[in-house]
């Protein structure tokens, strides 16, 4: 590791590990420190694989390598392209003590993951992510998952890698669009836990869009700080981890609704973060001027503040319902008390949740 990249370690006893960030980090992590057995696999996606897989593999080159490139896209983070990653771990005869290695965005990452945590009842992984969404979210904390039609993520595991490691260089080659989505991830944050990084995110996003180095390496590391003390603390989202789903129980509705052929991830997320301050600002906890602050930032970041056109407010409360935490047939959400503070709860109105609702769905 050189003396530029940062470490931050998620603390679970023996299974906790470092979450790496840096330039170039492919190249100075010394991944094979973090490999036990001779066989990896590679998993990616046909537009990663021209831009960095061979220079993954050139850190490799004393162990058994195969690969396994998948289409790009979250309308195929499904069981039938998991299956192709089972199809060439059994094929290649990999054991129980091969490594997987997610090489990618979220998708790959939670398919590559998902595998690992299956595959021979479970074998290494790590993650290698590659845009801004998944370095500073879906990467951390050991969420894996594929999507089901009438559902996103509901068929998965809880299941930690051996580590994560953030090469900041990746983010030169992202998309804009991609690069914005991502952006939802890191102001979800300020939101959540920390309202001085919200602070800090609205007078330096010129900064973070003009994709400064120094700005960016802050928030990953400030959005990582953040999800390693709260995954510590609850591992299995059984109380306080819940909160990171600000805005997701809308947003998995508008990916699942659109079949996860539109909006990406973070753009439904920003959306539905709206819809919860909303609801919380209804629900009489959020002020009206801190609502502001939140849409003037999303919007700066070129990212949706209202839901698709097409959606009604009965295509939410049709789909939501299944979203995973509900409990006993009751929907909860995720609110804000404050800028900073968050809370899970089920103790919202039905009338207020549709206020919302119907509000968003006739202002696009």
């Amino acid at each position: 590791m050189t003396a530029k990249s940062t470490q931050v370690q998620v603390s679970l006893g023996d299974r906790s590990y470092p979450i790496s960030i840096g330039s170039d980090e492919i190249f100075n992590a010394d991944i094979g420190r973090y490999i036990s057995g001779k066989k990896v696999l590679i998993v990616t996606n046909e537009t990663i694989a021209p831009l960095y897989l061979e220079r993954l593999e050139q850190q490799l080159t004393d162990k058994q390598v195969s690969r396994v490139i998948l289409a790009d896209g979250e309308q195929y983070k499904n069981l039938d392209t998991l299956n192709l990653i089972f199809d060439q771990l059994i094929g290649d005869h990999h054991d129980r003590k091969t490594t997987l290695i997610a090489l990618g965005g979220g998708v790959v990452g939670d398919m590559t993951g998902f595998a690992a945590a299956s595959y021979q009842r479970g074998v290494a992984f790590i993650q290698i992510p590659t845009t801004l969404l998944a370095q500073v979210d879906s990467s951390v904390g050991g969420k894996t998952a594929v999507n089901h039609p009438m559902g996103k993520n509901m068929i998965g595991a809880f299941y930690q890698p051996q580590a994560v490691i953030i090469d900041t260089d990746t983010l030169s080659t992202l998309p804009d669009r991609e690069f914005y989505a991502g952006l939802a991830e890191v102001i979800k944050y300020g939101l959540i836990v920390d309202a001085d990084f919200f602070q800090w995110l609205e007078n330096n996003v010129d900064l973070l869009l003009q994709r400064d180095k120094r700005a960016l390496a802050y928030a990953i590391e400030l959005s990582c700080v953040s999800k390693a003390r709260i995954v510590a603390e609850d591992e299995t989202e059984q109380g306080i981890r819940a909160i990171l789903n600000l805005g997701h129980t809308f947003g998995h509705a508008i990916e699942t609704f659109q079949q996860y052929k539109q909006w990406i991830h973070g753009e439904a997320v920003a959306a539905g973060m709206v819809m919860a301050a909303e609801l919380s600002v209804i629900s009489g906890d959020l002020s009206e001027a801190d609502l502001h602050r939140i849409k003037d930032l999303l919007a700066r970041c070129s990212l949706p503040i209202t839901p698709p056109a097409d959606m009604q407010p009965d295509d939410f409360t049709g789909l939501m319902i299944r979203d995973k935490k509900v409990l006993d047939g009751q929907l909860r959400l995720v609110l804000l008390k404050r800028l900073g503070e968050a809370t899970v709860t089920g103790q919202f109105s039905i009338d207020h949740l549709n206020q919302v609702l119907i509000k968003a769905c006739i202002s696009k």
